[in-house]
């Protein structure tokens, strides 16, 4: 039986192969522009040699990109209409793209956002919500303005093929509107009554995270935290003791009280409870150890390689906050905390007593606390009673008390250089004096 083809088949069919013919092959030519456009756009941000640079994938092609290009392409305005509305996961947070087409301004807004950094230990900074404007000026200038709550600052960043160079400054702002940022970490907020401004200025160094601060605080004063009550507070320290060593007499003027001011707090007498000076040398000693610690790979987070605690800039009123209410967690919010403390402290107690409260509560090691319990453990004397190479022994072990008094019960000894140092800065003494006193040191070894 023969069947004769249908002609219109035979047209349909044709039109279908032409059809899948030219698709393929626009598929093909759509794929190598593609591959093509990929390929300069690669060598396009292709950082050179040493430059900052970070892994983007596109797709399941991973690049190796400059920083810099990245940022100058996200502040170009066909480039960001493309990125509004978008949300980015990034290390401090969710961040939320906005593009202003009229004002050429990208707006970057984190919420929630948790800011690290070693310099303040591990606990991150968390702050319900922050927002930064981004405009580029030419090629390589950035400005815009950074906000959280009623903080507000503008800041401006120069743009280089190996980095970003940025400079901050904050204008005199209510001190309580930068504790309300954290008002629900911190219960004081809800009794204390804050007055004074605080400002800043900031520069930053990328990829090097290289951070310079110059904060100024203005009329800061605190009441309603109830430290007047603590005028005659008992330590809680020594309970095996005797009421006689508990009362023996221990004051601005003892040898072990100057001592400990040498160690701790140098400009104790001078400052009203904070020293801001302090605070940005810490900080910049600490961004040295944590280069030394990335270097050597260690993963302590409070010692460096050499076994050097990260630098503090506590004042005694700071650490007086820390023993009676704060506890001792390494985080910017306690930092917050016992700076109220430490203002009102020095308003209702005032210096002296401040100081006989750290002496009288201050973690020596081997489970001892407050200096009457130290003197009696190390030396078998009331703390009053000690020598000058015994006060500034004690002392200096009041960076690290634990490592201190691990080292003394295995060695007999404690860090000696760290108890010359303290000696070098104890006031009060002429040269002979001095020269007694590091020989002093020399025969506690």
């Amino acid at each position: 039986m023969n069947t004769t083809s249908d002609p219109s088949s035979h047209h349909w069919l044709r039109a279908l192969h032409r059809f899948c013919f030219w698709l393929g092959l626009i598929s093909v030519g759509l794929a190598l522009v593609m591959l093509v456009m990929l390929g300069v756009l690669r060598s396009a941000l292709r950082p050179p040699p040493g430059a900052w640079s970070t892994r983007v994938h596109v797709g399941p092609v991973a690049i190796e990109v400059g920083v810099p290009s990245l940022i100058w392409l996200g502040t170009t305005p066909w480039l960001a209409q493309q990125l509004d509305g978008h949300t980015l996961p990034t290390r401090i947070g969710p961040v939320r793209m906005a593009w202003d087409a009229h004002s050429h301004t990208m707006r970057l807004t984190c919420q929630p956002c948790s800011l690290r950094s070693s310099s303040w230990g591990s606990e991150p900074l968390r702050l319900t919500s922050v927002s930064a404007t981004v405009q580029r000026l030419g090629a390589m200038q950035l400005h815009g303005t950074l906000s959280a709550g009623a903080v507000h600052a503008t800041w401006h960043g120069q743009l280089q093929p190996n980095g970003l160079q940025l400079d901050m400054t904050l204008a005199p702002t209510p001190v309580r509107d930068g504790y309300a940022l954290f008002a629900s970490a911190i219960p004081e907020l809800a009794v204390a009554q804050i007055d004074g401004t605080f400002a800043l200025h900031a520069s930053l160094s990328l990829p090097s995270k290289t951070l310079t601060l110059t904060p100024q605080l203005q009329g800061m004063s605190v009441q309603g935290l109830g430290t007047a009550q603590w005028a005659n507070a008992r330590s809680q320290c020594g309970n095996d003791l005797s009421p006689a060593a508990l009362a023996a007499p221990l004051n601005a003027q003892s040898l072990l009280a100057r001592a400990v001011i040498a160690a701790e707090d140098q400009r104790f007498f001078e400052h009203p409870g904070y020293d801001l000076a302090e605070m940005s040398q810490a900080l910049h000693s600490n961004q040295r150890t944590a280069l030394a610690q990335a270097e050597t790979s260690t993963t302590d987070e409070t010692l460096t390689a050499s076994g050097t605690a990260l630098r503090g800039a506590s004042t005694l009123s700071q650490q007086v906050a820390k023993l009676l209410v704060t506890g001792g967690d390494r985080s910017p919010v306690r930092k917050l905390r016992e700076l109220l403390y430490a203002v009102e402290m020095e308003q209702t107690l005032g210096k002296a007593r401040i100081l006989r409260l750290y002496l009288d509560n201050a973690p020596w090691g081997s489970n001892l606390c407050g200096a009457q319990a130290a003197a009696q453990h190390y030396f078998n004397k009331r703390a009053d009673h000690l020598t000058a190479p015994e006060a500034v022994w004690l002392a200096a072990m009041l960076h690290n008390p634990a490592l201190e008094a691990k080292r003394w019960a295995s060695s007999g000894h404690i860090n000696v250089a760290r108890a010359r140092w303290v000696a070098g800065n104890l006031r009060g003494m002429g040269k002979r004096q001095r020269v007694r006193l590091m020989k002093g040191l020399g025969s506690l070894q």
